[in-house]
């Protein structure tokens, strides 16, 4: 028991120096960028402006703002996202940090400076943050090793959990898996052969068990949440007594929330209707030109307590394209898709009508995807709990959109839609807002029904090798 207690504790200290680690080379990337701010502003603009020490303050704002633009686009997960991921997540919160700072320097000098030297430092930035990128992934590989990991499932559901893993093998190698029904000293035999263990979809008891063991041995446990979890992280602390009790309201939103993001809403959408017209305009242009049909699609979708509103689309299809295969998810090489559909569809240019919806109050930027009512009443009868999305409007990007792909099951969206709005605040929206900008170039996000069935079949062929007897990989 000694022995193993001491494996556990050596695990524990090894996990802690990534965060470490990580901390570390976000920071001194965030002082190299702020060095290569102070350079360029010293030889491109005149410290006419800036007496004493007030350029030293300036500097500190910069690097704040970067860190804190870093930490919410998620763009600091070295060895943890791809590099493309990271690439995309920092080419754009330098954009944002340089387009805050140089009209901060416009306001101070009170007149428009040339955007010359912002605009060479932000070229000369990507490149720096690619070098860092790439060397702080390879050391990441270099001194961590995917870990070595036993998957507990409880059902075939359970299972399908390893095909997603395995698409990140660089990081995640599940050397085994464990049907629970082997029982809770079978499983605790094992668990010391392995650096990690994953829950998915185990009954509550079972589960309550194992988690308890894992924390007690410091073993690092991955748990899939029921929804009964998600709905808990957003429960409010009672603390006037002696025994602490955990409020659960389930009303969504409070007045307050809504107003703040009612206003945030019609804020950052008249602005985006602005940047956004001239680009409508040419897409608008190309679909008229190609098939000489509507531009626009319009459905009858599902918002804020099951409302139904007409969500607006530019159209990526032929015209009646239902008619012809029904209310079907695209695939990647669907025939009805049109030639400059696919390329609104892969940009999501196609999602911009939407900021219409978003004017008259039926959507918000931020919030789970609405759904058609036909299909959302057939996920309830699979999924009762489906119905608890429409606490919140509908919106335009969300957790779900974010977090999952096109392809994502009814209960995975439930379940980060959930996630959502049980730890509702504006700066997640703000958030979300600036990770959608990447996950638009991001192909992951835009896979079809045909990647899913792909997986789907592959996890039944390693269903039925477990039902077998074959437990190993």
């Amino acid at each position: 028991m000694c022995r193993q207690k001491m494996k556990k504790l050596s695990r524990g200290a090894y996990e802690d120096t990534k965060g470490f680690v990580r901390v570390a080379e976000t920071l001194l990337e965030v002082l190299i960028l702020t060095l290569m701010y102070y350079f360029a502003w010293m030889k491109g603009y005149s410290l006419s402006y800036f007496a004493y020490k007030g350029k030293y303050v300036l500097m500190g704002v910069y690097a704040v703002l970067m860190y804190i633009f870093f930490q919410n686009s998620d763009c600091t997960m070295f060895g943890q996202l791809r590099r493309v991921d990271l690439i995309i997540g920092q080419i754009i919160s330098l954009l944002l940090v340089n387009f805050i700072t140089y009209f901060q320097l416009c306001l101070i000098a009170n007149q428009m400076l040339s955007p010359a030297p912002v605009l060479a430092l932000y070229a000369a930035e990507i490149v720096a943050a690619v070098v860092l990128i790439y060397l702080y992934t390879g050391l990441y590989h270099k001194l961590y090793a995917p870990h070595n990991m036993l998957l507990i499932y409880g059902n075939k559901r359970g299972v399908e959990l390893k095909i997603k893993m395995d698409s990140r093998r660089d990081k995640y190698h599940i050397s085994k898996l464990l049907c629970a029904e082997e029982g809770f000293e079978a499983i605790c035999r094992e668990i010391p052969n392995y650096d990690a263990v994953i829950l998915n979809d185990v009954s509550a008891g079972l589960r309550n068990d194992i988690l308890k063991y894992c924390y007690r041995y410091r073993v690092r446990t991955y748990v899939a949440p029921k929804l009964t979890d998600i709905m808990l992280r957003g429960a409010k602390n009672i603390t006037l007594f002696d025994t602490p009790l955990l409020l659960v309201k389930g009303t969504g939103l409070t007045p307050a929330q809504r107003v703040a993001k009612r206003a945030m809403d019609l804020i950052l959408c008249a602005i985006a209707m602005v940047v956004a017209a001239p680009v409508m305009l040419i897409v608008a242009a190309a679909i008229k030109l190609e098939d000489g049909g509507p531009v626009f699609y319009k459905q009858k979708r599902l918002t804020r307590n099951g409302r139904e509103f007409e969500i607006l689309k530019f159209r990526s299809m032929i015209v009646d394209a239902e008619k012809y295969a029904g209310a079907v998810l695209a695939t990647e090489d669907d025939p009805r898709i049109t030639r400059v559909g696919k390329v609104i569809r892969a940009t999501r240019l196609d999602e911009l009508p939407q900021l219409l919806n978003i004017l008259r109050g039926d959507m918000s930027i931020v919030g789970p995807r609405p759904e058609r009512k036909v299909i959302a009443d057939e996920y309830c009868k699979q999924i009762p709990e489906f119905a608890y999305r429409l606490k919140v409007r509908g919106g335009l990007t969300g957790y779900a959109q974010i977090y999952g792909k096109y392809n994502t099951s009814a209960y995975d969206k439930l379940r980060l839609d959930l996630m959502y709005i049980e730890n509702y605040s504006l700066l997640l929206d703000i958030k979300l807002i600036i990770l959608t900008l990447r996950i638009i170039f991001s192909k992951d996000s835009t896979e079809g029904a045909d990647k899913a069935a792909e997986n789907q079949r592959l996890a039944d062929e390693l269903y039925r090798k477990l039902e077998d007897g074959d437990s190993q990989e």
